[in-house]
């Protein structure tokens, strides 16, 4: 065990039993995102919980803006807590942009998982019409940027309605906010380039680990097309559509989350076991 890693990226190990499942945040947010999913696989699983660096209570003074700026810095993140905690066949569980990270790790390192579980994924935000729709224009996510330069609390705002896309679930988009608002700026916003402009569609077919893609409904932020996108072009993955509505289904449909999670895992029962094994 490396405990510079596990204190730079504030790890977190809850949980009993022999399979881990480890949860990444997605953009901007960090690991209490997922208490209300998490909590739930704790009785008959191994639970690892961690910050990006330079989101939550990770080690800001680690954050590198180069490494940072790209999203090969955040994938080796998810390598680094991996390696620190010596895990085989673990099962990902990732949000948004941490979907595509955990995917890319897996193709460095697929040893380190035997489930990707994918909450809202996209592999490209941006449009490339006719063959693509990402869902937003070049000119949409520079003016995306362009409002956290100016006016970032105000930017927090916007964005936290628009991923949520939940009038009913004021206090979603509320929560949501906070951890914008809870973020330093410079980095929030580097995080926000090497996300918005990332373009993995390539890398797609080379995935050798079976996946579950869990697409919402009116999903702005990763529309269906580019789910059903991604199921036609990741081996071995299966798409199932969810009633929960907007981007943070983990935080706003937590129960039918969970369900969906449960009923994919129960398809692959536990031919392959575990391992938190400690240096």
């Amino acid at each position: 065990m490396n405990p510079n890693i596990l204190n730079r990226n504030n790890v977190n190990i809850k949980g009993n039993g022999e399979q881990t499942m480890i949860f990444a945040p997605g953009f901007g947010c960090d690991q209490t995102v997922w208490k209300s999913v998490s909590e739930s696989f704790e009785s008959d699983n191994q639970i690892i919980l961690f910050d990006y660096v330079g989101m939550g209570n990770s080690d800001v003074k680690a954050f590198d803006p180069n490494k940072y700026s790209k999203l090969s810095g955040y994938v080796q993140d998810v390598i680094d807590v991996c390696s620190a905690l010596n895990l085989k066949n673990a099962i990902f569980v990732g949000h948004s942009v941490s979907g595509m990270i955990g995917l890319l790790a897996s193709l460095q390192h697929p040893e380190y998982f035997s489930r990707l579980i994918l909450i809202g994924p996209s592999p490209c935000y941006l449009n490339d019409l006719p063959e693509y729709f990402g869902g937003f224009e070049k000119e949409d996510l520079i003016g995306l940027i362009d409002m956290m330069d100016k006016n970032y609390i105000g930017w927090a705002t916007f964005f936290a309605s628009t991923v949520t896309n939940n009038p009913g679930r004021p206090d979603v988009a509320n929560e949501l906010e906070n951890r914008f608002c809870s973020t330093d700026p410079v980095i929030a916003r580097k995080f926000a380039e090497a996300c918005f402009f990332a373009d993995n569609r390539e890398d797609l077919p080379n995935v050798t680990v079976p996946s579950l893609i869990m697409q919402c409904s009116e999903d702005v932020i990763a529309p269906t097309v580019v789910g059903e996108y991604l199921s036609q072009h990741v081996p071995k993955s299966t798409i199932t559509y969810m009633k929960a509505t907007g981007h943070c289904p983990h935080m706003s449909h937590p129960d039918e989350t969970i369900q969906l999670i449960r009923d994919y895992l129960g398809e692959f029962p536990s031919e392959v076991v575990l391992s938190l094994a400690y240096e």
